[in-house]
Formats: structure tokens, sequence, C-alpha cells
């Protein structure tokens, strides 16, 4: 497995795991603007041509907010999501950015225990910040600095 940079050419891949992974997925028009804004970081893992999970963080000053985390279905428990985001905290650091952020949906565990051991904390919740269905999130933070 190779983690490397998203590229246009992965958006047909990216997008279809998007939608099977997320109850409100985002646009390929989304991943198109994120790919071309400065500051803004997307990795994936890709294997034999198949893209197996990508995320991305937006960075300004010093912060940078991660989003879309994502693993195919019959891919998860490799530590395919801690690879990727390790190299995306990596890359990160190698941006100038420290402090990272997310929101995770209240009930997904794995996903809470896998931000847990990279060094993440509960900051906060957000009341009913995700749809279909409604669900509070954890509001988690990684400082880089103390």
């Amino acid at each position: 497995m190779k983690i490397r940079s998203m590229k246009e050419e992965d958006l047909d891949q990216v997008v279809a795991l998007e939608q099977a992974v997320f109850s409100q997925p985002w646009s390929r028009e989304s991943f198109e603007a994120e790919l071309a804004a400065a500051g803004h970081c997307y990795l994936v893992a890709e294997e034999e041509g198949q893209i197996l999970g990508y995320c991305g963080y937006c960075g300004v000053t010093g912060e940078g907010q991660i989003y879309n985390v994502a693993v195919k279905k019959e891919a998860r428990n490799q530590g395919i999501g801690r690879q990727i985001l390790k190299a995306l905290l990596q890359s990160g650091r190698v941006a100038g950015i420290e402090d990272f952020t997310l929101e995770v949906r209240i009930g997904n565990q794995p996903a809470i225990h896998l931000y847990q051991s990279l060094g993440f904390e509960t900051a906060g919740i957000r009341k009913a910040f995700y749809q279909k269905p409604t669900e509070d999130a954890l509001i988690m933070w990684r400082y880089g600095k103390k």
C-alpha cells in the first residue's frame, strides 16, 4: 500500500467511497475545490490502483481542521486509517501545522478510539452536528506543542 497526495484522477473512486461511507457525502465539486485550495492537503491510501482510504485537512495559521477520514468497508481493521492519518499529521507538521482538530460522531467508537490512540483528546460536544441520522459530534484536538 502506498500513501500519496490525492490527484484529480482519483476523484471518481474517492467520490464513490465518500458516498458509501457518509450519509451526507461531499460532491465531486467540493473535492475539486479542496484540491485547488491553498493550505489544504488530501492524501489517499492506494493499492494496485484502488483507493482504499483518504483524508485531508485545511490548514490556517498553525491549525489544521481534519476532514473526510474514510476507509473502504472491506479494508477496515488493517491499520489503513492509522497510517493515512499519521501521514496527514506529518504532512501538516512539515507545513507548519502543530495543532489539529476534527469532529466525529459520538457513536463512532472505532474512530474515537483511533483518534485517541493518535493523541487526540475530547474538547467538547457539538449538539446535533450530524444529520441522517441526527447525532452529536465530539470535538477532538491534538496539540503538537503545549
